[in-house]
């Protein structure tokens, strides 16, 4: 769906296609309120808080849905006590889907895939001295965390990791109509970006955007009905 269509909606469901009163709004009122809308979106979904309570991949629509932000790639790693630690999460970093790696050992000379999974940074020193669940080469599974931008996996010192492939959920690209200022920039956008997404979700994104601009406007009718709208489509 190109931008003038969601511009067109966007103001048809405020019933400002006509209006010259005081509450007109700009094009870059609509690119920030839809560029909202699509992060509060994915949140949205990725949790499971939308109407049908299916969070991350538990349907086949979730998968369907968010597999356009869905993302993989290359991130090295460095040596620590105890660990090897990432470089800093991808700048579009959203949210964390998976981590693999392979692990070398001295006592093997064909490299490992290591399952690996997120544990909380709070368990680290039980999960160090459980024989069931610290870091193991013979088994191929160890367990990571996130601090400070970074992912860490955990080694014990008894092999190797050089990088890994992580999988996450990247920020929604912002759309930006050209000719109108970039409400993140404050410059004048040149040329149109669009939604990646496809023309099903962008309706719910427009409803979503309705409703953030309604609100900002106390048009409480507004509000309500783009609610129902992008909740009982949903």
């Amino acid at each position: 769906m190109n931008n003038a269509t969601i511009q067109l909606k966007v103001q048809q469901r405020l019933n400002k296609l006509a209006s010259q009163d005081y509450d007109n709004i700009e094009c870059w009122q609509i690119v920030e309120a839809f560029n909202k809308a699509q992060v509060v979106w994915c949140r949205r979904q990725l949790h499971g808080m939308n109407q049908m309570r299916e969070g991350d991949e538990q349907s086949k629509r979730r998968i369907d849905d968010l597999q356009v932000i869905l993302k993989e790639e290359t991130i090295p790693f460095s040596v620590k006590d105890n660990f090897v630690e990432s470089v800093d999460l991808p700048k579009d970093y959203f949210e964390w889907k998976r981590i693999s790696a392979y692990a070398k050992d001295p006592c093997c000379k064909d490299k490992r895939k290591m399952v690996i999974y997120l544990a909380e940074e709070a368990n680290v020193d039980e999960l160090l001295r459980d024989n069931n669940k610290k870091p193991s080469f013979p088994w191929g599974e160890t367990f990571c965390t996130l601090k400070s931008n970074k992912v860490r996996v955990y080694t014990n010192d008894t092999f190797s990791i050089e990088e890994g492939t992580l999988s996450y959920y990247k920020q929604p690209l912002r759309i930006q109509i050209e000719g109108c200022v970039d409400p993140y920039t404050t410059e004048l956008s040149t040329a149109n970006v669009e939604s990646e997404f496809k023309d099903d979700i962008i309706e719910l994104m427009i409803d979503e955007s309705v409703k953030i601009l309604a609100g900002d406007l106390e048009s409480f009718n507004q509000v309500t009905t783009a609610n129902t709208q992008v909740e009982s489509n949903n």
